[in-house]
């Protein structure tokens, strides 16, 4: 008999949340969607016009494989890197992607996990796609630091799992919305340095920052020469919504940027070239509409964190960067007792509408959607679930 050979039960939060929410959906719910972070509508039109014309145009390089380079948009990774620092970052190695998540995969290879045992940590919560990769390589171990309130979402140097070969962080975070500072990133530098520690840093939502501590892993890694680094940035969120154009680029010290290039060189084509040339055309001549995005994230979740906070939610830690909220998951909603972050926003989606993401003790709601325009339904729905905290 014919039959899956994976382990049952492997659906991720994500895919747990999209099978819900289109339950939900079927039965004929009205759903207020605050879950899974996916920009909504088109890219910016800056971005479509420049992409368009590269479809239309009959140079040959903009309809062919582009591997670990980019023939039609010359030079495309350190452009494109380039634009989200303030600084050159010096003596380092690019290399363009179609996006970080068909690469958080091809990260442990690049470190040697195909031949030797490999120790992988990363955060919790957090993104839960490098901890699904790691499950799929069989010579990875995967450890996960614990964040919480109290430490800000940061964690120590000194929580780093020992013999860790490769730490996998997000930052800005994803769900908290922390950032990283330079004097963090310092300490975590230092420690995966003098540890022999690769160090990657997912830097998808640093171009919306709405605190200027946050910083990036490039403009601080220059300072350990003896560090093993690498740092990949997207269009997906930065663009508006640029989530299915796939065009991203990586940079970090030469040893890992060449291992990456090895491992990615050998099983994918490179991005597709006309959606970088849209790409790159809005991140250096269209600014403004970058941060038209940014602002328009930030009000969003203004609105949204003092209407949750005015109906008895507790906020985890405010957010700085992205377009992300988390929660700390109530004790009492409905009047009834809540066992787990999971079980309130099921209760929340099949009571009121409202759809969240559930992460390990903590609640994330995201403003992808028209905040303003649900405000009301939003703030009625809170209410009706009274939330309460021993």
């Amino acid at each position: 008999m014919r039959k899956s050979r994976l382990p049952a039960g492997g659906a991720n939060v994500f895919q747990l949340i999209r099978d819900k929410r289109a339950e939900a959906e079927a039965e004929g719910r009205k759903l207020l969607d605050l879950s899974i972070g996916e920009p909504k509508g088109a890219a910016l039109a800056s971005a479509r016009r420049a992409a368009s014309a590269a479809v239309l145009s009959e140079d040959e390089a903009m309809h062919a494989y582009q591997y670990n380079a980019s023939p039609a948009v010359p030079d495309f990774a350190r452009r494109f890197v380039r634009a989200h620092l303030a600084d050159d970052p010096g003596d380092v190695s690019y290399l363009p992607i179609p996006g970080i998540k068909p690469v958080l995969g091809l990260l442990p290879l690049a470190c040697g996990c195909a031949a030797d045992a490999l120790d992988v940590t990363t955060t919790a919560p957090g993104y839960p796609i490098p901890a699904n990769w790691c499950a799929y390589h069989p010579k990875v171990t995967h450890h996960a630091i614990t964040l919480n309130t109290e430490g800000a979402f940061r964690f120590k140097p000194g929580d780093i799992p020992k013999g860790t070969g490769l730490l996998m962080i997000n930052y800005p975070h994803n769900p908290s919305g922390q950032i990283a500072s330079a004097e963090w990133f310092r300490e975590i530098c230092h420690y995966c340095a003098d540890n022999d520690i690769r160090l990657f840093n997912d830097a998808a939502y640093v171009a919306l920052s709405h605190d200027d501590e946050s910083t990036t892993l490039t403009a601080v890694a220059g300072g350990f020469p003896d560090l093993s680094w690498a740092e990949a940035f997207t269009a997906a969120k930065l663009i508006g919504n640029g989530t299915g154009w796939h065009v991203g680029a990586m940079v970090g010290s030469a040893d890992f940027i060449d291992d990456m290039s090895e491992v990615k060189g050998k099983t994918d084509a490179g991005f597709v070239a006309p959606m970088a040339a849209g790409v790159i055309a809005t991140l250096e001549d269209d600014q403004a509409g970058i941060d038209g995005f940014r602002a328009l994230y930030r009000e969003r979740l203004n609105i949204l964190q003092r209407l949750m906070i005015n109906a008895g939610m507790r906020l985890a830690i405010t957010p700085r960067a992205g377009f992300f909220t988390l929660w700390e998951t109530p004790s009492n909603a409905f009047g009834e007792p809540i066992s787990s972050a999971a079980e309130f926003n099921f209760m929340m989606i099949e009571r009121t509408g409202v759809v969240g993401v559930h992460f390990g003790n903590f609640m994330g709601y995201a403003v992808c959607a028209d905040i303003k325009s649900i405000e009301t339904a939003l703030a009625d729905a809170f209410q009706a679930a009274d939330p309460a905290y021993d």
